[in-house]
């Protein structure tokens, strides 16, 4: 049974502090792949925490594995712009996704 996962990246040694967001490496890839993965209902929401180095992606999958192994295909972890740091579940008290 599928359930909601909160997942937190890191930055990784390939990020360039130098540049925006749109700027790294593989912005493009990176957008498309994960525009893919919403579009297919794996990833609800996405987006830089403002003020850190970390990303929120809040996912809805069977495991935390699936998740892992998804997100491995992406070409910012692929090519250590991002590391995941956190895989858990979690439990939405308020509001929906819909």
């Amino acid at each position: 049974m599928q359930q909601v996962f909160a997942v937190i990246s890191l930055r990784g040694s390939a990020w360039n502090s130098a540049s925006p967001l749109e700027g790294q490496v593989d912005w493009d890839a990176h957008a498309v792949f994960m525009d893919g993965l919403h579009a297919e209902g794996l990833v609800l929401l996405a987006g830089p925490l403002e003020g850190t180095p970390n990303v929120l992606v809040v996912v809805r999958a069977d495991n935390a594995e699936e998740i892992r192994s998804r997100l491995s295909e992406d070409p910012w972890m692929r090519n250590d712009l991002l590391r995941i740091s956190v895989v858990a579940p979690w439990t939405l008290r308020i509001g929906s996704l819909g």
